[in-house]
């Protein structure tokens, strides 16, 4: 009697996950530091402002141009590996199965389950079994070209809301620390969230994502002074 067992695993998260993490991890950083390097430079609160809005709009549109169309290329390969498989299927079907056999005793089994294993798998679907075995295409980890675009717009939204509503409720001396403290923080909670989601150690996850964001905002930070002063 066959009994199974519940296992969860993360490998279905791939695709959407990847893109959010991106993306509000961009809006936090890209946003936070506009800000940064424009208050930097002496300009007043207004400015600022508007610069953050326009760097929300902006980057959410091109956070989802950009994942749209490289998550799309993906998928284009995909198709068309899939097609010339099919196609390889119909046209020496003994060729093929002779090639799963091949990759199932690559894997460590034995000639003769090798052969057994390819029978089975093609029998039961050979399009799915030369897919997964041979090219490395799961129903689970395929490219989705709308989930990842709208995964990462919405979530630069997000991300990039954090440092503008700072910037606009607290006093305009504060602005500068109280938008750095909080877009770390934030940084640290995405890069904890972003670990646990994925399976990975919470700490590192979240220390390698506030470094890299922390080092952001002192170059844009330095790059405002360093024009405020030219000014």
């Amino acid at each position: 009697m066959f009994i199974s067992h519940r296992e969860r695993h993360r490998g279905h998260r791939t695709g959407w996950l990847r893109a959010a993490v991106l993306g509000a991890n961009d809006g936090v950083i890209s946003t936070a530091s506009l800000i940064l390097g424009v208050a930097a430079a002496g300009a007043p609160r207004p400015a600022m402002l508007a610069a953050g809005l326009a760097g929300l709009a902006s980057g959410a549109m091109a956070m989802a141009a950009g994942e749209y169309v490289s998550v799309h290329a993906q998928a284009d390969t995909e198709a068309a590996d899939l097609a010339r498989e099919h196609a390889e299927l119909l046209a020496d079907p003994e060729g093929e199965l002779k090639e799963l056999t091949g990759i199932y005793v690559g894997r460590g089994l034995s000639a003769t389950l090798a052969a057994e294993v390819a029978l089975q798998l093609t029998r039961h679907d050979a399009n799915a079994a030369h897919a997964r075995d041979e090219l490395g295409i799961t129903a689970a980890q395929s490219a989705r070209p709308v989930q990842a675009a709208l995964a990462s717009a919405g979530s630069f939204f997000v991300g990039a809301a954090i440092p503008l509503m700072v910037a606009a409720a607290v006093a305009e001396h504060l602005l500068a620390a109280v938008v750095s403290i909080t877009s770390l923080c934030a940084l640290a909670i995405l890069g904890g969230v972003a670990g646990y989601a994925g399976g990975a150690p919470l700490a590192p996850s979240a220390l390698r994502v506030t470094l890299w964001g922390a080092l952001a905002m002192a170059v844009t930070t330095g790059v405002g002074l360093l024009f405020g002063a030219v000014a």
